[in-house]
């Protein structure tokens, strides 16, 4: 058993929450606290119904999520007074890191994703308010090659928009939904960029760019960074964890 206002002050430090600006709606933190211990660690990308339910089912006294409680604000009735009172029912704390845990050196989604697909001289790559969004690194391989490497890392196939080089070099990473960014993409010298999903319009116009894109999944691209950190509080605090998959195919 260990403390959760201890697990929350590590986590808050580690992850540089308070320095890192974010969505309005992300509410960085402990978002429901319980009655105050820990024995048990869930992860999960999203805190659903479905998520809450499992993780209480499973006993975990603490769910890690990257997407929180409040993305959809509104007041606590039908879903939304569902899963609190499932979440407070089962004494389940629940805590979310968004921009905080994609942008994180080590168990961040950028970070993991670029060392999976064997990007080297890896630097922060597309700034915005001061932050950089993702990273950028060079490789050598073919596309097909780094489409494979990438499916491996995502355990499913990526949509791909062939618009560049077949001999990809420069290749930008940012987790989640940043399709929309393919002309700064393309702005910066990157011929190959990996995200999670984008609107339409982004495929005709990296054709245009010469840029390829893959669209790996929203979900897909933001499953590392959730078991990444509750692997690494599991051998600090040495607590047992597991992860919550409840994948939405997007």
């Amino acid at each position: 058993m260990k403390s959760l206002q201890a697990l929350v002050d590590y986590m808050q430090s580690y992850l540089a929450v308070e320095t890192i600006a974010d969505y309005p709606q992300a509410l960085n933190g402990l978002q429901l606290e319980n009655s105050g211990s820990v024995r048990r660690i869930a992860a999960a990308v999203d805190a659903s119904e479905a998520v809450i339910r499992e993780a209480v089912a499973a006993g975990a006294d603490l769910l890690l999520v990257h997407h929180g409680m409040f993305w959809n604000p509104g007041v606590l009735t039908g879903a939304r007074y569902r899963k609190v009172r499932v979440a407070m029912e089962g004494d389940l704390a629940i805590y979310s890191a968004h921009l905080p845990l994609d942008f994180h050196p080590v168990v961040g989604n950028n970070a993991i994703l670029a060392k999976l697909l064997g990007l080297r001289k890896v630097k922060p790559f597309l700034f915005r308010k001061g932050q950089a969004m993702g990273l950028r690194g060079e490789i050598s391989c073919s596309l097909h090659e780094l489409a494979l490497r990438l499916e491996t890392a995502l355990a499913g196939a990526a949509h791909l928009c062939p618009g560049g080089s077949s001999r990809p070099r420069h290749v930008g990473i940012v987790t989640g939904g940043a399709g929309s960014e393919v002309e700064a993409v393309s702005a910066e010298g990157v011929d190959t960029f990996v995200t999670g999903e984008g609107p339409h319009w982004s495929y005709p116009l990296a054709e245009e760019l010469g840029l390829n894109v893959f669209y790996g999944g929203h979900y897909a691209t933001e499953t590392f960074g959730v078991k990444a950190l509750a692997q690494h509080l599991s051998k600090r605090f040495r607590l047992p964890w597991e992860f919550i998959d409840h994948p939405t195919g997007l």
